[in-house]
């Protein structure tokens, strides 16, 4: 019942008189006692005094009922629900005596709230209508409305109010009082500062520097606000929130933005490899707290405060990192004092270790000097042991490598920030393509150094790549520390030369062990062995802490955990790991190991390393195993060999060329077993005849389950391919990737002349809702028929529509929204109803197979084609089929014929296909005759079980003059056609279907048709 219905019906004046009794007189005086009167004080039905007992309450209840029922207008409620209702409604009123609040809490309360306290009080009874409880809770809300109403008007109300609030703003006044003598307010001369030192912090911290790289024609420095992108960080063996007191915590393992990490924790650790974007991040947070005010940023990179003598007090945090701006006499320690400063320590591992526990001794103190602020720590892995903070309350977390979708928007954001889009697309698709460069840009700096030079070099990463990794060891091993102003560090004084002796024998012997990672210990050894052989300044130090400089300092080596290491990228073990094995000579057991797919990218690096003789043997000895995958793996080779003997190369790009590019779909997937590698070689589409784009694309097609990221570049470059089954596979292929992505990479741009787009996961139907409309569709599997006219927004585009294996599909009038619909089909959905209510679309073409109840489906006038696999209602197909429709094509699969045979058929005169299927039921000549007396009939489809399992039926059957193709799908080879070819004089094709396991000669059957012409589907 609407509210305003019920108002009418309970009007004030004569509502307000009845509830007004239920409670007492009001008093003299303010009532300003001890302990303030409740509402269960002031009821006249409680307490010694009591005017009224329950069944005056409930005579109360039942004449508000009254007034509401007996009111002119339609009935709030069934009248045999009238004694619940008036029940409830009195053990709600009831209710009132058992609050413990006083009226002017009540009135602060509101109606509402104080009628929900009343409805929980007194629930309404299982079993009454929906109407009733409707009318309860109006009733309830009504009734409370004029009780407050009541309360305001009581003398002692007003007293009450203004004592009430005159001690509510006391304390408030107190508490404002307690806050500003504990936090004084900035004078004008620290709010003036603010106003200049804000904008310099966001000034200065603006911009990303690449470090460690030359570039003769782009800068190294980038506006951090285009360029920035948000990491991850994440928390490992954190305690639950469920934990109890002395139990092992459980693990879990946590992921947030990192740049959010200070909202939920005010003092953080954060760890990462070189390069993660540490250093980034604390000047994004920094230029973002100045930007918006939020907090005061200090910005204090270890290495540069520890170079100028003891770590500052507070006093000087701006002098030891070099700003020129002159604070106020005390206004650093005002600010930490008040809780609002950001203080950004970066670089714990930039110091020696023998300064990192005076450090920490200088962090504690401040923190306990100044609580209440926001503190971050920034270190690399290694430098110190976990929980090193956690005692001061530090939460210790890791950045995030950068997942696929973070480098393409990194990419984004850095040719934007450099002006150069044209060559975004031509990077990221070699990022998806080129697995060993996928594996190296997991980070700011790597993808930082990659973009610059692509860029430097048009578009065009360094020939097969070896110049990036010489380039990206180079900066990691010395360059960057250098140019960063690096002093120096803790253990041995290590050069390049000598990290990349030691980094190449460690690497080299993971290859050889198939392993990614190696025990401390291992390692310590390996180092030990090569140190007499490198330089003295090298050999200095012992292994151990040469070992430790080397994961510390070099960028390259990381501690996954406690006693392990590994390379930070295994593109790096390659590489070195191939350098090694050329300096040594042992290119042998490289190529002994190429049918091993995980040493594919070390061979083709040891290629890159090799001199032009050594080279010639490595593609030499791949050539000789004659496999495609080698051969493959020569050809990937000849991007890494800049100087190679010109007989070699032509050999290795014939050898490919007969793989490259597929000619067939066979040879498609043959191809594709040869691995992700394939990816990177595949061409086009310019250039390709049809059958080799189509070979193109399903070898990709099939590599996605691999390597989706490749695949889906490759397949990007034929979306506006004009050939329909290069589109057709490129349709078909949605389900092997995201569903979001591919839409928006592939789907979106084809062109949808004659083709299907079929939709199976709920994410394929969101993303169909965001794509431009597909004429054509098909839908597979239980999705609700409201989630499939939700993924259509335009339905009335929809020309085709399929609906395959859908057992929530019930009412088929919920497609009546696909207003242009021509062709349906129904495959397996048992449950759907309702044909007739399809009679509105313009539908031409029908197939069933089947579907609840075919009831309705005469009512479908327009139909031409129209396709049944399920038994018919009635003797005569006129008793199910629509006996109005111009039927062109008819086909009756098992079970369909077994109640009506083809009575009736004769009554289409319009047909021209009738297709047969596996029927159960034998022909017989009067069936036949229906078929004789079609006068257009020319095509005749026969399942081969018919001859097969009901000769008989084909015993029967007259000459029929007018038939010219025959199809029989099914085939196994043993049928006998000869009385069939003797009833059809005039057919001239015959089309010969094989059953799937099965084949045959098609020239045995040549002589029974020998005007015709014969040929053999084998789909």
């Amino acid at each position: 019942m609407d509210p305003t219905v019920l108002g009418g019906r309970l009007a004030s004046a004569l509502v307000a008189p009845l509830l007004k009794r239920l409670f007492r007189p009001d008093g003299p005086g303010a009532g300003l006692v001890d302990k303030p009167v409740r509402v269960s004080a002031l009821v006249s039905f409680r307490g010694e005094k009591r005017t009224l007992d329950e069944r005056d309450v409930r005579t109360i209840a039942a004449q508000l009922v009254t007034q509401a029922v007996d009111s002119p207008g339609e009935q709030p409620f069934p009248s045999d629900e009238r004694i619940a209702v008036t029940d409830t409604l009195a053990r709600r009123l009831l209710a009132l005596g058992e609050l413990d609040m006083d009226d002017v809490q009540a009135v602060r309360l509101g109606h509402r709230e104080l009628a929900r306290k009343l409805h929980c009080a007194a629930q309404a009874p299982d079993g009454l209508s929906a109407d009733s409880c409707h009318f309860l809770d109006h009733a309830t809300d009504w009734a409370c409305l004029n009780i407050l109403e009541f309360f305001t008007r009581r003398s002692t109300f007003v007293a009450r109010s203004l004592v009430e609030q005159t001690r509510s703003q006391a304390e408030l006044i107190a508490k404002v009082d307690e806050l500003i003598s504990r936090t004084p307010r900035p004078d004008a001369r620290d709010t003036a500062f603010e106003r200049r030192y804000l904008p310099f912090v966001a000034e200065r911290h603006n911009h990303i520097t690449i470090y460690g790289i030359d570039l003769r024609d782009s800068t190294d420095r980038w506006p951090l606000e285009v360029a920035y992108l948000t990491l991850e960080a994440t928390a490992d063996q954190e305690p639950g929130p469920t934990a109890a007191p002395g139990d092992d915590p459980p693990a879990r393992t946590g992921r947030m933005p990192a740049d959010e990490m200070l909202d939920k924790d005010s003092r953080v650790l954060l760890r990462g490899d070189a390069g993660s974007g540490k250093t980034t991040l604390v000047q994004w947070l920094a230029v973002t707290a100045a930007q918006e005010g939020t907090h005061i940023p200090f910005v204090l990179p270890l290495r540069t405060l520890i170079r100028t003598g003891p770590l500052p007090a507070p006093a000087a945090f701006l002098s030891a990192v070099g700003c020129p701006l002159s604070p106020p006499d005390g206004w650093t320690e005002r600010v930490l004092a008040a809780g609002r400063a950001l203080v950004l320590v970066d670089g714990l591992d930039e110091i020696p270790a023998a300064d990192r526990h005076g450090t920490r001794d200088w962090l504690r103190a401040l923190i306990h000097a100044y609580p209440g602020n926001r503190w971050l720590l920034t270190t690399r892995p290694t430098a110190v042991r976990p929980e090193w903070l956690s005692q001061e309350g530090f939460r210790e977390l890791s950045l995030a490598p950068m997942g696929r979708a973070e480098v393409a928007t990194f990419v984004h954001r850095w040719h934007e920030a450099a002006r150069a889009p044209e060559y975004e697309q031509r990077l990221l698709d070699s990022l998806r393509t080129k697995r060993d460069l996928a594996r190296l840009a997991t980070n700011p700096l790597m993808c930082g150094l990659i973009c610059a030079l692509h860029r430097e070099r048009r578009g065009y990463l360094p020939t097969g790549r070896k110049e990036l990794y010489d380039a990206a060891l180079a900066m990691l091993l010395s360059r960057r520390d250098r140019e960063r102003g690096m002093g120096t560090v803790e253990g041995p004084e290590l050069g390049e030369a000598a990290q990349l002796e030691l980094l190449q024998r460690i690497a080299y012997a993971l290859v050889l062990s198939g392993r990614t990672e190696m025990a401390l210990d291992t390692a310590g050894r390996i180092v030990e062995r090569a140190l007499p052989a490198l330089a003295p300044a090298a050999g200095a130090g012992d292994a151990p802490a040469v070992l430790r400089t080397l994961l510390l300092r070099s960028g390259v080596l990381r501690r996954p955990a406690e006693d392990v290491l590994d390379f930070v990228h295994r593109t790096f073990q390659d590489y070195l790991g191939a350098r090694h094995a050329v300096e040594e000579g042992h290119l042998d057991v490289l190529t002994r190991h190429a049918d091993d797919t995980q040493w594919e990218d070390v061979i083709r690096m040891a290629v890159a390393h090799a001199r032009p003789h050594e080279r010639v043997s490595v593609l030499g000895k791949l050539l000789a195993r004659d496999t495609p995958r080698l051969t493959l793996l020569a050809l990937a080779c000849l991007e890494h060999a800049t100087a190679l003997d010109p007989t070699v190369r032509t050999e290795v790009e014939r050898r490919a060329s007969a793989l490259i590019p597929p000619r067939t779909t066979v040879a498609a997937r043959e191809l594709a077993e040869a691995g992700p590698l394939v990816l990177e070689l595949l061409p086009g589409p310019e250039s390709l005849t049809r059958e080799e784009a189509r070979g193109v694309v399903v070898t990709a097609s099939v590599l996605a389950s691999e390597e989706p990221d490749g695949a889906l570049t490759v397949l990007r470059r034929f979306r506006d391919h004009p050939d329909h089954g290069v589109r057709r596979q490129l349709a078909g292929t949605w389900h092997r990737f995201g569903a979001e992505e591919y839409a928006a990479e592939v789907l979106d741009h084809l062109d949808r002349s004659n083709l299907y787009l079929t939709c199976e996961s709920p994410a394929q139907l969101t993303a169909l809702a965001r794509m431009r409309p597909w004429p054509a569709l098909t839908f597979e599997g239980p999705h609700s028929a409201e989630d499939i006219v939700a993924a259509v927004p335009e339905s009335a585009t929809v020309t085709t529509l399929g609906i395959h294996r859908n057992a929530r599909l019930t009412d088929l009038g919920a497609l009546g929204g696909f207003t242009s619909l021509k062709r349906l089909t129904l495959f397996e959905c048992p449950d759907a109803t309702g044909l007739d209510r399809l009679r509105s679309l313009p539908l031409t073409e029908l197939v069933l197979a089947p579907v609840a109840d075919l009831a309705g489906l005469r009512s479908l006038p327009a139909l031409t084609v129209l396709s049944v696999t399920q038994e018919l209602p009635g003797t005569d197909l006129t008793d199910a089929l629509p006996a109005t429709a111009p039927l062109d094509f008819l086909f009756l699969g098992r079970h369909t014929t077994d109640a009506t045979g083809l009575r009736g058929l004769g009554h289409w005169r319009t047909l021209r296909t009738l297709s047969l299927g596996p029927l159960t039921t034998e022909l017989t000549a009067a069936d036949w005759q229906e078929v004789a007396a079609l006068p257009g009939l020319t095509h005749l489809f026969l399942n081969a079980s018919i001859i097969r399992d009901l000769p008989a039926s084909i015993g029967c059957m007259p000459e029929l003059p007018g038939v010219e193709v025959l199809r029989i799908p099914s085939m196994d080879g043993t049928e006998h056609l000869a009385a069939l070819a003797s009833r059809l004089p005039g057919v001239h094709s015959v089309i010969l279907g094989n059953r799937p396991g099965h084949s045959f000669p098609v020239s045995g059957f040549q002589s029974l048709f020998p005007d015709a012409d014969l040929t053999l589907d084998s789909r």
